[in-house]
């Protein structure tokens, strides 16, 4: 009887995490969301076209979406200037500045298995230069 109890208590502690991890997921999620986090994590104001250059493969499109989404949670800031032609710069929000350091946890987690998944291996240039 107690066994059920603790299962029940562990079930519990796990819906707990799940809700904050799915919204995470909304947030953050998807192919382009966090390399455009991690590009804007540098505090300069960067413009869309410098973005789209930098990730290579990216339909306008997708990147569109992708910083829409990211403005609408409150990660980037768009700021457009009234000008000829139109200039707009993002920048990450304090929101989105908080994010960095558990996106530094992962990576940390990341770099420290990365060996283990010897898919990896074959398709990561840092995997390839670890060995």
């Amino acid at each position: 009887m107690g066994k059920k109890i603790m299962d029940k208590k562990e079930a519990y502690e796990g819906e707990k995490l799940l809700c904050p991890i799915r919204y995470t997921i909304d947030v953050v999620g998807g192919k382009w969301k966090l390399p455009i986090i991690c590009m804007l994590a540098s505090g300069q104001p960067t413009r869309y076209s410098s973005i789209k250059r930098k990730l290579t493969g990216v339909t306008n499109m997708m990147l569109s979406q992708s910083l829409k989404e990211l403005e609408t949670a409150g990660i980037v800031h768009r700021e457009q200037y009234n000008e000829v032609p139109p200039r707009v710069e993002y920048t990450l929000t304090d929101k989105g500045k908080s994010i960095i350091p558990p996106l530094v946890k992962l990576a940390e987690w990341g770099a420290g298995h990365i060996q283990e998944d010897k898919t990896c291996a074959a398709f990561c240039d840092t995997c390839q230069s670890m060995n």
